[in-house]
């Protein structure tokens, strides 16, 4: 009977380990490439619960307050897909290397996404370019 009860223990424990939600992006890498001063700063992270549990998303964060990150606010179930929507400010001249960090209880619970590229304003003329023309015009 002892034996009997001690199987039952180790075959309930492995499989609450093995039941799991796991989470898998498309890309964690975001590009915007060159973007013009005010443009559309919005871009969306898919992924999928490859797990076998619900995934739930319990706080996304950015590494700086000229991104907003917004998580689902339901949890995804196996197999299916969600998305997490990032804004950039793209009135910030400049360019972008941000982090966005997704905690969930998927089997690994923290991940990092990341999005880069350059916002620049054309209707500004740089210095480089001013010397260039001024030197042609002569």
């Amino acid at each position: 009977m002892k034996q009997l009860i001690t199987l039952l223990f180790i075959g309930l424990i492995s499989f609450s380990v093995n039941a799991q939600a796991e989470i898998e992006f498309k890309s964690e890498t975001i590009d915007y490439g060159t973007i013009e001063k005010g443009s559309d700063g919005v871009r969306v992270f898919e992924f999928t619960n490859t797990g076998n549990e619900p995934l739930i998303i319990s706080d996304v964060k950015s590494s700086c307050g000229c991104t907003i990150p917004s998580k689902p606010k339901d949890p995804i179930l196996p197999g299916k897909t969600g998305e997490i929507k990032v804004k950039y400010d793209t009135n910030r001249v400049n360019p972008i290397r941000k982090t966005i960090t997704v905690l969930s209880n998927a089997k690994t619970p923290t991940v990092a996404l990341k999005i880069k590229g350059l916002v620049v304003d054309s209707s500004k003329v740089n210095l480089l370019e001013k010397k260039e023309k001024s030197i042609v015009q002569q």
